[in-house]
């Protein structure tokens, strides 16, 4: 079963990875395991070297290779005959998932996320997964990947991973790539919390530019997740005869995960929806905050200036206007007003 591939525009923040990784000066760095139920090697590889050796039937060979080079993917190509279109994609590292059966091998596109706290973005890696039947190939563009903990359980000996083909280490690898996109909700989850209660205090322009910054990396990380369902909805039905189906059970299991991942992604969408609302209610209660404020203050002076304009008039024959008590009599008559209104706006519970 294939899939189509296209590319996913990254969010705000977000550092473009490169389309086509071609630099012959990149460092390459290929990292081989080796084990079975008993036995366990692990070693480092010259990227220009031999072809390497796929080990004995009861054996899994799990090859690991850091930055992307054409003339190193072009050797895999030649030792495991992976089809041209497999290397253009390994290389050209703004796929979408997706999965392609081969025959003799499967080839899967994964997103791997991370979070840059620094710059509050998510910082992707294409991940190329070849699964064979005694090995599985993977490539990735930087150091680093989700993949430690599986290696330290590979190590250890005493892991059910140890005890199983290379369909159940795809198995591991694909549910690390799926369990690190929960920590990245985890972390986005935090930063809904604190925008929220920054927008129901004390709603800033700001705030919007970042609403609109989590949006988009939520439909980014929509796009990377959706497509992955479809690719281990066809691992686990068993669409392919490289996974058994005692490994078929566990991937329905990372499927679940896949499945939970979305609905968090949409949740979280739903309440960025909600949260522009808030914002827009926010800024609306605040600006009806000030026209009331401004309001009362008119009606505290319009009478006083009424006041004032009256007595302000140049008329010849004034009533008061050689009253002794005249200036001290305005000004009780202005105070008297003030309290006046202000009793009447305290029952009316304006103010």
């Amino acid at each position: 079963m294939a899939q189509n591939g296209s590319s996913t525009e990254p969010p705000a923040g977000h550092p473009a990875s490169p389309t086509c990784a071609d630099d012959a000066s990149a460092q390459v760095t290929i990292h081989l395991m080796r084990y079975n139920r008993d036995t366990f090697v692990e070693t480092e590889l010259d990227p220009l070297g031999g072809c390497p050796v796929i080990a004995e039937a009861d054996m899994v060979t799990w090859i690991n290779v850091e930055g992307l080079r054409d003339d190193v993917v072009q050797k895999f190509g030649e030792c495991f005959g992976l089809h041209p279109l497999v290397q253009e994609d390994i290389l050209h590292t703004d796929q979408r998932p997706k999965l392609e059966d081969y025959g003799d091998y499967v080839y899967i596109i994964v997103k791997e996320l991370t979070y840059d706290a620094t710059e509050e973005a998510i910082v992707a890696d294409q991940i190329s997964l070849i699964l064979g039947r005694r090995f599985v190939l993977s490539f990735q563009g930087h150091a680093g990947d989700p993949f430690d903990h599986l290696r330290d359980r590979l190590r250890s000996g005493k892991t059910r991973i140890r005890q199983q083909g290379a369909d159940y280490l795809l198995h591991a690898m694909l549910d690390a790539v799926v369990d690190n996109y929960f920590v990245i909700l985890e972390k986005i989850e935090d930063r809904i919390d604190i925008l929220e209660e920054g927008l129901i205090t004390q709603p800033d322009p700001s705030m919007l530019q970042q609403l609109h910054n989590l949006k988009r990396q939520m439909i980014y990380l929509r796009n990377a997740v959706w497509p992955l369902r479809e690719v281990l909805s066809t691992l686990w039905r068993r669409d392919t005869s490289l996974v058994s189906g005692a490994v078929g059970v566990y991937l329905r299991d990372v499927y679940d995960h896949t499945i939970q991942v979305m609905e968090t992604i949409e949740t979280l969408r739903d309440i960025l929806s909600g949260l522009f609302d808030i914002y827009l209610s926010s800024i609306s209660n605040r600006l009806n905050e000030i026209m009331k404020l401004l309001t009362i203050m008119s009606t505290y002076f319009i009478p006083l200036t009424f006041l004032a304009g009256v007595y302000g008039m140049n008329f010849r024959v004034f009533p008061e206007i050689n009253w002794p008590w005249g200036y001290p009599m305005f000004w009780v008559l202005c105070i008297l007003i003030a309290i006046g209104l202000f009793i009447f706006f305290k029952r009316r519970k304006w103010v």
